[in-house]
């Protein structure tokens, strides 16, 4: 039978890897956010101007870039997230008004 000290120390143990986890820098979010940035970006193409939400998602990409190297992994974190979904709101978009004037 496990003891009470044991599975103390197993349930800190695992609390302990959890937030370091968490506090951890937000690679990923940062990758995803880049990519969908650049996929509306590439939607957009250079003829026409950029979409306001992909205005804001660069915004908040440099911001999440800003904080990532300030060490603020939270906050990093928050505005990558909130940046691919910028993103994929403006390529989206683009998307729409591409079907409305009948590009393919």
């Amino acid at each position: 039978m496990v003891s009470q000290s044991s599975l103390r120390s197993l349930v800190l143990l695992v609390l302990c890897a959890g937030m370091t986890a968490c506090a951890g820098a937000p690679v990923q979010e940062m990758s995803n956010a880049r990519q969908a940035i650049k996929a509306a970006r590439e939607a957009a193409g250079p003829s026409t101007s950029a979409p306001a939400s992909l205005i804001e998602a660069e915004t908040l990409l440099n911001r999440a870039e800003s904080n990532l190297q300030k060490r603020a992994y939270k906050q990093a974190r928050r505005d990558a997230i909130a940046a691919r979904g910028k993103a994929a709101e403006a390529l989206s978009s683009t998307r729409t008004a591409d079907d409305r004037n009948g590009a393919s």
